[in-house]
């Protein structure tokens, strides 16, 4: 019988999700589409692979099997799965038409509705997915100032002028990589000492999961307009979720660019850069940023629904009170179980992550045993805590339950130095194998 959303069950059968494995072996390079659905982020052997449909909170694998979902689509699911309003837009649009031969009515409507929600919307553009939009802001950013060099922080995407900082940079030319450096969330005086009449603009996710400290966001800001930069924010992760007007609304610093995709059309594929009117003029003429579906409506037609419902139901509201029951109950449990010392729940409400310490045992099978013991208790989880407005009160304290049963098993299994005996499969795998302290400074140019 398929597992289900309930407490202490075997750990899944996924019979059929390795045998699409098997086949996508031979096919696809990675086997993935998208590194944070693969099977390296999750348990070989224990996880599923394959998911087959989804219900608000709730997913069904290819077996069968019920999971409570923690990562919502990798976040774009703001709403949850199949909503019915978003999902309706969707078939309402379809019957008149996907793509058409001249622009659409929806591109003006959802790009109004952007400027009413977000500070710095003077003027607006769609493209489809986070990484193009963070390319595009880069791009203009260049173009307005006339400089070429990049300061970054945090995930920007797979192309050229960001990966080429990471070790997984094969393929980018060392002209392009060189141009693109570094600094640590936090530490402003990294930023001040890459800052120099070269760097055409700063980006930056403005939260991950450590918060701001000591007006860090407001310093950056003013640090860029002494040094003649433009300041990005990449609110991926913020956008529609710490407010509906995302962390530059949330945190009170309005940033000359800004880039939205995940929240913004519930699962649709669209992205959106937003900017001050001068700056982005540049799109005009001087810089070539159009593609074939930019205004491809579908994904407009649920844009403009998610937006709308977004403020409906007071969307950032319910994940902040949800979260927050989630972030402080299993912090609770883990002083209760004496594990405090090598395991916290940080973040921002709406998103959180489960930390480790290597005190306990490897970060990554801490993480792997954490996962896997989830999964006895139907809980689809990879690390963070991505809410939705799927998920209810019922949904929290299932997995507040599920994180006490499991964390039962990990302390047990540090106290006795059992981690990996404890461990069904393969431990998961780090993405990016240097992931923070490289390239923070501008290398030495002749």
């Amino acid at each position: 019988m398929p597992n289900r959303i309930a407490l202490s069950q075997p750990l899944p059968v996924i019979v059929e999700s390795d045998r699409l494995w098997a086949r996508a072996e031979r096919l696809i390079p990675a086997g993935t589409q998208t590194l944070a659905k693969g099977p390296g982020q999750y348990v070989r052997g224990v996880a599923p692979k394959y998911l087959r449909s989804g219900r608000g909170a709730h997913v069904w694998d290819v077996d069968a099997n019920e999971y409570l979902d923690m990562n919502m689509g990798i976040g774009p699911l703001v709403l949850g799965y199949a909503d019915p309003v978003i999902d309706d837009a969707i078939r309402r649009q379809l019957e008149d038409g996907i793509t058409f031969s001249l622009m659409h009515p929806l591109e003006v409507e959802v790009a109004e509705s952007l400027r009413a929600m977000i500070p710095n919307a003077e003027s607006v553009r769609f493209t489809k997915t986070g990484a193009e939009a963070t390319s595009a802001a880069v791009r203009v950013a260049r173009a307005f100032t006339g400089r070429t060099r990049v300061l970054c922080c945090g995930y920007h995407g797979w192309h050229d002028w960001y990966i080429g900082v990471t070790d997984r940079a094969a393929g980018i030319p060392d002209a392009v990589g060189d141009l693109t450096s570094t600094f640590g969330y936090n530490d402003v005086d990294s930023l001040e000492d890459a800052l120099d009449d070269e760097v055409a603009c700063v980006i930056l996710e403005p939260m991950t999961f450590e918060e701001p400290r000591d007006g860090f966001l407001e310093a950056v800001r003013a640090a860029t307009e002494r040094a003649g930069a433009l300041l990005i924010f990449d609110e991926m992760w913020t956008g529609f979720r710490y407010a509906l007007g995302g962390a530059q609304e949330y945190f009170g610093v309005t940033p000359d660019l800004a880039t939205y995709s995940k929240a913004i059309a519930n699962g649709m594929p669209i992205a959106a850069v937003t900017g001050r009117a001068d700056v982005m003029a540049v799109l005009e003429r001087d810089v070539f940023f159009f593609s074939t579906f930019g205004g491809e409506a579908l994904s407009l037609a649920a844009a403009k629904a998610t937006l709308r419902e977004l403020r409906a139901r007071s969307v950032p509201d319910h994940l902040a009170c949800i979260g927050t029951n989630i972030r402080d109950g299993y912090n609770a449990l883990a002083a209760t179980l004496g594990a405090s010392a090598w395991t916290r729940c940080v973040g921002h409400p709406s998103r959180t992550m489960i930390t480790f310490d290597a005190s306990a045992g490897p970060p990554l099978v801490l993480k792997s045993l954490m996962q896997q013991e989830l999964l006895r208790h139907g809980v689809l989880w990879s690390g963070t805590n991505v809410l939705s407005a799927a998920h209810q009160p019922g949904d929290a304290t299932h997995l507040l339950a599920a994180f006490a049963a499991a964390l039962e098993v990990i302390a047990s299994g540090v106290a006795a130095g059992t981690l990996q005996d404890l461990l069904r499969g393969e431990p998961v795998e780090p993405v990016f194998r240097r992931t923070a302290n490289f390239n923070i400074r501008p290398r030495v140019r002749a």
